[in-house]
């Protein structure tokens, strides 16, 4: 059985689609962790249909990644009912995730850099959209920074998982 994240941004144009095809390259090295699918949403219905921002498009190809199949899609609650781990990007995702997901939101929602043992007390990921290129840049490098901890929990949970079984 697939273990399911999704990440989640405000229209799914910027953080959330980098986050995705981050944990997607990231996955793809690890086999270990059996079948992972990524997907990625909004918590607003602002960007539905449209391609990833081209900075972070351009950011994702410089990193060998070629995300322009992508289109903004809005969560739903059976994506959240479906996912394993909801990774939000920020402090302000946390409130619509809660009262579109009902309870079992509360077991599956984290912010993203929870998941960085360096990330400090702030754990969100400010919009770069308002920005420039150095603004994609360090949103890049604060998803980048906590995908290892998201694999090691992902490996953890499918331990524990095949434990019970």
């Amino acid at each position: 059985m697939a273990y399911r994240i999704l990440t989640i941004c405000t229209g799914n144009i910027c953080r959330s689609p980098m986050a995705e095809y981050a944990l997607r390259e990231a996955v793809a090295q690890r086999p270990d962790l059996g079948e992972v699918q990524v997907e990625s949403a909004g918590t607003t219905g602002y960007e539905v249909g449209n391609p990833v921002d081209p900075r972070a498009g351009a950011l994702l190809r410089r990193e060998g990644i070629d995300a322009s199949a992508h289109r903004a899609q809005a969560v739903t609650r059976e994506q959240l009912d479906r996912a394993d781990l909801v990774l939000a990007l920020d402090h302000d995702h946390v409130g619509p995730l809660q009262r579109l997901g009902g309870s079992r939101v509360a077991d599956t929602l984290h912010l993203m850099r929870d998941f960085d043992p360096e990330a400090g007390e702030d754990t969100g990921i400010r919009d770069p959209w308002y920005g420039d290129e150095s603004d994609f840049e360090l949103a890049w490098s604060q998803i980048t920074a906590a995908v290892p901890g998201i694999l090691e929990h992902v490996a953890q949970t499918r331990r524990g998982r095949e434990a019970e079984q």
